[in-house]
């Protein structure tokens, strides 16, 4: 698809977000969007020079699931999994009529479930099992890279400093990774403030790293529960998990994800 087409596209899209995760989210089950335009997607993700978003998310057919998610970060790059985008596109989905209160979608090569009960999603997550401890932080891969180090007064905390840092230093580099600071606030309940990769920025909330946050508390004991409270400067999270011999299984990310507007945008 050429550029002087998309200059004639006027392209209908849907706002959603997840305690403060927000998206742009456009039903493209007729492959009508152009996914290797990065400079568009970038703009439309632009917050000065477009709708304004940390991601962009189309909803396409799929031979074996209620549909197919194709996620991009706000840098106009193809994303890895995005919990709260996942469940903001499972919202939107049922807008669409695509399932009644239960569903499975594709995403990044894998097949996730999701239900949906008064405008809470809950997302199961693929199974965790490499945890690494390391002398200041966890680093754990839930569906997206996540390094985790806890921290006092989180309130205060410089987090796209310190997590631009992080991000781009070793043994990261190029290839990066999602930075979240977590202060304990008790047993089941984190304060969690994430630097993203690909937005390289804060977010106000992280659904990926919020179950990274969960799963490292428990994984290093600094919490005995397995439904754990995650307070993100957009709203509280929940993750709860079943877990044997360090095997983390039928992680559950719960949450709101609200539906903002309706609109079009030419380009």
């Amino acid at each position: 698809m050429n550029n002087v087409y998309i200059c004639n596209m006027k392209l209908v899209f849907y706002k959603y977000q997840g305690t403060g995760n927000d998206f742009v989210i456009i039903d493209n089950r007729e492959n009508i969007f152009p996914k290797e335009n990065i400079q568009w997607i970038k703009r439309l993700c632009d917050r000065k020079f477009g709708i304004g978003a940390d991601g962009l998310m189309l909803l396409e057919n799929s031979l074996i699931t209620d549909f197919e998610m194709i996620y991009f970060n706000s840098d106009g790059n193809l994303g890895s999994m995005c919990g709260n985008g996942g469940r903001c596109i499972v919202a939107f989905a049922k807008f669409l009529g695509l399932f009644d209160t239960e569903t499975k979608f594709e995403a990044i090569g894998k097949v996730y479930y999701a239900t949906i009960k008064n405008h809470l999603v809950s997302l199961i997550m693929n199974d965790i099992s490499d945890i690494e401890i390391h002398e200041n932080h966890l680093f754990l891969n839930t569906g997206s890279p996540h390094h985790v180090t806890y921290v006092e007064n989180i309130n205060t905390l410089d987090v796209k400093e310190l997590g631009e840092k992080i991000r781009y230093g070793s043994p990261y580099f190029d290839e990066g990774t999602n930075v979240n600071f977590a202060e304990q606030i008790n047993d089941n309940t984190f304060k969690v403030r994430t630097y993203e990769r690909g937005v390289e920025n804060e977010t106000l909330s992280c659904g990926t790293g919020v179950a990274a946050v969960a799963i490292a508390s428990h994984y290093s004991k600094k919490s005995s529960n397995n439904q754990i409270i995650l307070q993100t400067l957009g709203g509280n999270l929940e993750v709860s998990f079943d877990t044997d011999n360090n095997v983390y299984s039928s992680i559950v990310l719960k949450g709101p994800a609200t539906f903002v507007y309706k609109g079009t945008i030419e380009s």
